[in-house]
């Protein structure tokens, strides 16, 4: 009996658990989250409110199965089972600008006990415009600024914002199987960026987002009642078109944008610093030394991304906190 019972925990569940612990003893609320690599972020997200009387414990639903995931994290009616002493923490994938048109989505937005990140999930946040200097910074021991980084994702974000309202628009009307997820990823992948005309990349996404613009708008005439509406309507969320990155895909985001357009810049950054300690350097053992030690402290870029806090100076970070301060003042 015990072994099920922990493996199903319930709110009622732990705070009865609670109310046997000494009065010195914090009360304790479990977050469920969707995989393994979820737990750090969350973790850090929560640990802001814990205090003398409250503390979070970090966990996967199941202890006994490696199912992962938000559907993993919110089935057989677990959100029945939340409440104040259980929450579930998720991303908010496109569930969130679905506003309730699906079971998933209803859940997400009208629970009181599931907080989700607004941005499509923790991969945005660590490729938050205002933190990628410091990234390149982390991986290269180089504060040389070659490319403007928050300025290119704007004009990224920009350009993109609306094929990405057509996208939200196909899975909104449930025709989005001519034009999915990865569909979207593959067309604003970036790919082969010059680091000192970055610009160049950017004119061809634009063309490529043009031209799928056009297909969509011929394929999907009915979009011309619909789509400035759905427009509106995510302005309205709080979307704004130069954070679009923010709402994409994160996996997309991180690998096809983020990292082709951070790994140029940390190359060349890494090559001038070489070649300072090369112009430098007294004799042939010091360069060696110095080169040897520089390299040794490299860091890799993807690591230094998940690294970045600078999401927390978001808008959208700041409406989370803003949910679970809201749900703590209220235990």
């Amino acid at each position: 009996m015990g072994k099920r019972l922990t493996e199903h925990l319930t709110s009622e569940y732990l705070a009865a658990a609670n109310r046997l612990r000494p009065d010195r003893e914090r009360r304790r609320v479990v977050a469920y989250v969707e995989s393994y690599d979820d737990v750090f972020f969350w973790r850090s997200v929560l640990d802001e409110f814990e205090s003398d009387k409250l503390t979070f414990e970090v966990m996967l639903p199941s202890k006994t199965n490696l199912g992962k995931g938000k559907k993993n994290v919110l089935a057989n009616q677990l959100g029945n089972q939340l409440g104040e002493s259980l929450i579930a923490c998720v991303d908010a994938d496109y569930d969130y600008l679905m506003q309730g048109q699906t079971p998933l989505s209803k859940e997400i937005i009208e629970n009181p006990f599931v907080f989700h990140t607004y941005v499509y999930a923790i991969e945005n946040y660590q490729c938050y415009s205002r933190g990628l200097h410091e990234v390149c910074v982390m991986a290269t021991l180089n504060d040389k600024e070659i490319v403007n980084l928050e300025a290119f994702m704007t004009e990224f974000s920009t350009i993109v914002w609306p094929l990405f309202v057509w996208n939200v628009w196909v899975y909104r009307y449930d025709c989005y199987s001519r034009f999915t997820l990865m569909d979207f990823a593959g067309l604003i992948t970036l790919s082969n960026i010059n680091p000192y005309h970055p610009e160049r990349s950017l004119e061809q996404l634009r063309r490529t987002v043009n031209r799928k613009i056009a297909w969509m708008q011929q394929h999907y005439p009915q979009g011309k009642k619909t789509y400035k509406p759905l427009r509106e309507e995510l302005l309205a969320l709080g979307l704004k078109p130069e954070d679009t990155y923010l709402y994409i895909q994160g996996h997309a985001v991180f690998e096809n944008v983020v990292l082709p357009l951070l790994t140029p810049i940390c190359t060349q950054l890494r090559k001038e610093r070489e070649a300072e300690i090369r112009r430098n350097a007294v004799h042939s053992q010091q360069r060696q030394n110095e080169l040897s030690c520089y390299q040794h402290r490299q860091s890799p870029i993807d690591q230094m991304l998940r690294k970045s806090t600078k999401f927390r100076l978001s808008e959208p970070y700041q409406r989370l906190r803003e949910d679970l301060r809201k749900f703590i003042d209220n235990l």
